[in-house]
């Protein structure tokens, strides 16, 4: 049985676990001749900064920019001739209870299309910034798409 994989999605945090989930991500693209959709998620204490005017939207613009730089830095170092394209998503939202990290994730690899998730599992509970580690126990659970929790 023939796999086809045309988009792989990759859920990211800013953690070093989501370097990793980017590496495998990255390997899975090449293998298959697939592009690459990052996600850069906003955890809740910088959504919420965010919306009442405490953290300006161009600091939290340059990370994301700053970690696809290095993505496109470590594509380019590998010869992986790979498609990349990101997307960013608050995890949390005061004005939506029904708006999880888990929602958001299966939502947007939807959104895109993903044929393939690859998302961080291990748990990085002292790094302020790391979240999609205590759910990828869900999106395991609840993807519709092949998953690998790296």
């Amino acid at each position: 049985m023939d796999v086809e994989i045309d988009t792989v999605f990759v859920p990211v945090d800013g953690t070093d676990q989501s370097e990793r989930a980017v590496e495998h991500a990255l390997a899975i693209a090449q293998r298959y001749d697939a592009d690459v959709h990052v996600l850069h998620i906003t955890e809740e204490h910088v959504a919420r900064g965010l919306e009442a005017g405490d953290i300006a939207a161009d600091s939290v613009a340059e990370e994301h920019r700053a970690f696809m730089g290095a993505i496109r830095e470590h594509v380019r170092n590998a010869g992986y001739e790979v498609s990349l394209s990101q997307s960013a998503a608050f995890g949390y939202s005061a004005s939506s209870l029904s708006r999880h990290p888990v929602s958001v994730v299966l939502d947007a690899a939807d959104e895109v299309a993903a044929d393939f998730l690859v998302v961080p599992r291990e748990s990085a509970m002292n790094d302020p910034g790391a979240m999609l580690g205590r759910v990828a126990e869900y999106v395991l659970s609840y993807a519709s798409q092949p998953v690998l929790s790296v």
